[in-house]
């Protein structure tokens, strides 16, 4: 059997889990205001990868808040195209994972598409309405391309199959923190911190937590069993409210503090 190839942001998340530090990855949809000069103020902030949502016009797993900001993006007439180009040119210091649903990938083909990711300079693909049994070309194709494809691990998720989902997920595996949509909530759901638990205990590759962490309390709370948490509604509610890339830049530090407050063994 081949030896899998570990990919650019594998690699980076790898090594910070290796070195005891824990992992930030905010959400930030393509398109919407100065989308790329808040990616460069998150980074500076210290996220170590970002998740760029490419806008679609039918996003089955996000809440009222992101589909608020994908709508505003195809209006202001983006394309997956005019996304993709816009990362070429900007040429981030940090990996870059796109989220977007099949149907995009399905219309342009699977090999065009992992070759303008790779071209683009895009490590990683997560598309969460691409199941596991189904995603076995997509996976090949990308890795042909070293695009990482990242998986999704539901709480619901059987024992076996979790197993076969981490097994496959490239980059690291995203272990969502409750049933449903993504969006903000006033306390972390227990089921997010069972997720990553189980992950853990199948996997050595990094374990993110996403949908649901949406401040750094909760962030903190559950990277203590995590290696990391996304954080994506919060963000852009913020974005969507009138904020830049300054305050991108504030509430990330926020949430830097509070995963590296996941470090010890209680919030303190």
């Amino acid at each position: 059997m081949a030896t899998e190839l570990v990919g650019i942001l594998e690699k980076a998340l790898s090594d910070k889990k290796r070195a005891g530090q824990k992992i930030l990855v905010p959400y930030v949809c393509g398109g919407l205001g100065d989308w790329i000069e808040t990616i460069h103020a998150i980074t500076e902030a210290g996220a170590d990868a970002v998740e760029v949502g490419i806008p679609f016009s039918d996003p089955i797993m996000d809440g009222p808040t992101i589909q608020e900001a994908s709508q505003k993006a195809l209006e202001a007439g983006v394309t997956p195209s005019s996304i993709l180009s816009e990362i070429r040119r900007a040429d981030f210091s940090i990996p870059i994972a796109v989220m977007t649903y099949y149907n995009i990938i399905h219309h342009a083909g699977h090999d065009r598409f992992a070759k303008v990711l790779a071209d683009c300079g895009v490590s990683a693909s997560i598309i969460p309405d691409l199941q596991l049994d189904e995603a076995t070309d997509w996976i090949r194709i990308a890795d042909e391309n070293r695009v990482e494809n990242v998986l999704l691990a539901a709480p619901s998720t059987h024992p076996d199959r979790l197993r076969r989902l981490a097994e496959s997920s490239r980059g690291f595996v995203y272990g969502v923190g409750l049933m449903g949509v993504t969006g903000e909530r006033t306390s972390l759901a227990g089921s997010a911190s069972e997720i990553a638990r189980r992950l853990k205990e199948c996997t050595e590759k990094p374990v993110l937590v996403g949908v649901g962490v949406s401040n750094a309390v909760q962030a903190a709370e559950v990277s203590q069993v995590s290696d990391g948490v996304i954080v994506g509604s919060a963000l852009i509610r913020r974005l969507l409210r009138g904020g830049g890339p300054q305050t991108a830049f504030e509430f990330v530090r926020e949430l830097r503090k509070g995963v590296d407050a996941g470090l010890g063994n209680s919030l303190g």
